[in-house]
């Protein structure tokens, strides 16, 4: 792609007036290879959803409840909740390893820990032995789960970034259907490999990225920070500009990531978790992220996640086979509703898709928690029906924003410097919310049944509340502008104006002088 081949969309437009109108993922190979090691990233979470989903449909079959002597209440809630304990134990060395070694690296690590759980949970003797094997399915799946995310969205070319790291979170249901359908198919085997079966295909996508994670481009911005400038601007050029270094995209990419970083190193000695909260911007981003991870698990989806077989039991559906039909079918339209909203990112906004996206769930748990009440109360079997449809359509909902955006609108609006460690306080929160939930939703639907939906529905009022006065639209914007947006407009485009600049006009790579470098720091950094 050459100067000549540029479009101009606007002096205020960043990278888009840099990006080759011509130039789509389907037409370019390199593209294409570069969205293929994406996909390598991207089954990160399918393991993820692989986990939450074969919990979720081994509660059902009797070989797995006859050798583990049919848990209950508590009991139950440990063996679905010691994999995100397990996932707390990893939390405080993750960021320094993606920091430290590398995204890639800290993948391998991650997938190695899994490969070894993986083969201990598939041949448990005993409780202790499966519980012991999840935990460690958590722990490095910790590793993982904070690099991939991150070396997705600072790899991929400028114009698929959103929709890309959108899809990380959004590809969680491929691994659950996978899960799904396997437990449903091994349900007709007599013995333990019923359940066997479906733990060791759990191992295939850390199989998979141990094997191929190397070939995957590391993180342009990671090298940066590591001094390997050139690397990172051979990187950008061999898959954002057929190899050529003088691109005017790439030339913007690198400066703007050089701009960012070099103003980091200021204070980089005293980037730690207590920098995330010590400045306006930086509070305002934790506030959201925070938020975000606890909303994205306890909005009612919790229930379904980990115990849909005890609510199908409650509306009278007992059917082991109907029971897992009914969880596989679930995924299928989980994923294509995660995936459309995951390509409609660019086009509707974040805000516009959170906001809908809540609207939605609280209106159709109304209606569950209604048709729930009028079958309990009356035994209407029409209303039990009609659960199983708000079911669905509270799923469809779910999907349009907390599937797709938790993750990619978390790694985008943090800046590099804190990337890793922001990221790592979402992870922490999600899993401290599914241990609550674990815990908790067992015990509860046992105690009060359907009442317990009520809870939930007030929880969402309040979710409506904090969404459409705390998120910011993000549309358009490149990573390090999406990043310096929550420190004010003049941050955003001082970044923006420094790095064309610096792009177009050859000025040097460091600050023009200390006063400026401090003022651009003051709004974008501390």
């Amino acid at each position: 792609m050459g100067a000549g081949a540029v479009t101009v969309r606007g002096e205020s437009e960043g990278f888009w007036q840099f990006v080759d109108p011509n130039k789509t993922w389907y037409n370019n190979k390199r593209i294409i290879a570069l969205n293929g090691w994406i996909v390598l990233l991207l089954i990160t979470s399918s393991n993820n959803g692989y986990d939450g989903s074969m919990m979720n449909t081994l509660q059902a079959e009797w070989q797995w409840k006859d050798y583990f002597n049919h848990p209950t209440g508590s009991k139950l809630g440990l063996l679905n909740a010691i994999q995100n304990i397990g996932a707390l134990a990893g939390y405080p060395f993750a960021p320094y390893l993606s920091d430290g070694i590398g995204r890639r690296a800290t993948v391998a690590i991650g997938a190695v820990i899994m490969l070894v759980a993986v083969a201990l949970q598939t041949a448990a003797q005993s409780t202790g032995m499966f519980i012991g094997s999840r935990f460690l399915i958590g722990f490095g799946l910790t590793f993982a789960a904070n690099a991939a995310p991150m070396l997705v969205t600072e790899i991929s070319y400028p114009a698929y970034r959103a929709p890309l790291t959108s899809l990380y979170n959004s590809l969680w249901y491929s691994g659950s259907i996978i899960a799904a359908w396997t437990s449903f198919g091994t349900e007709f085997i007599g013995n333990t490999w019923a359940w066997r079966i479906p733990s060791l295909l759990q191992g295939i996508p850390a199989f998979l990225q141990v094997c191929l994670i190397w070939f995957v481009p590391e993180s342009p911005r990671w090298l940066v920070s590591k001094g390997r400038d050139q690397q990172a601007i051979k990187t950008l050029a061999y898959y954002h500009a057929d190899g050529n270094e003088d691109d005017p995209l790439v030339q913007f990419e690198y400066q703007e990531i050089k701009t960012q970083i070099d103003l980091d190193r200021h204070v980089a000695a005293k980037v730690g978790y207590k920098s995330l909260f010590t400045t306006p911007g930086n509070r305002r981003r934790m506030a959201i992220i925070v938020a975000l991870g606890f909303f994205s698990q306890w909005s009612g989806n919790g229930l379904i996640s980990y115990y849909l077989t005890q609510i199908l039991t409650s509306i009278g559906i007992t059917n082991t086979t109907i029971q897992l039909l009914i969880n596989g079918i679930l995924q299928i339209w989980n994923l294509f509703w995660a995936c459309g909203a995951s390509f409609a990112v660019e086009r509707a906004g974040r805000r516009v898709l959170f906001i809908s996206s809540v609207c939605g769930m609280l209106l159709f748990f109304i209606f569950w928690t209604i048709c729930s009440a009028l079958f309990a109360e009356n035994g209407d079997t029409q209303a039990a029906h009609a659960v199983i449809a708000f079911i669905f359509l509270f799923y469809a909902a779910y999907d349009l924003a907390f599937t797709p955006l938790i993750v990619s609108y978390t790694v985008e609006i943090l800046p590099y410097s804190v990337r890793a460690k922001g990221f790592n306080i979402f992870n922490f929160t999600i899993s401290a919310a599914l241990i609550f939930n674990q815990y908790v939703n067992p015990i509860a639907l046992d105690a009060i049944n359907w009442k317990y939906y009520i809870v939930y529905i007030v929880w969402l009022c309040f979710e409506l509340v904090y969404v459409w006065y705390t998120i910011i639209e993000t549309k358009g914007l490149s990573l390090e502008e999406t990043a310096a947006l929550f420190d004010g407009d003049e941050a955003k485009g001082e970044l923006q104006e420094r790095a064309a600049e610096r792009a177009v006009g050859g000025v040097p790579d460091s600050p023009k002088d200390e006063k400026e470098s401090a003022h651009f720091h003051e709004h974008s950094v501390a």
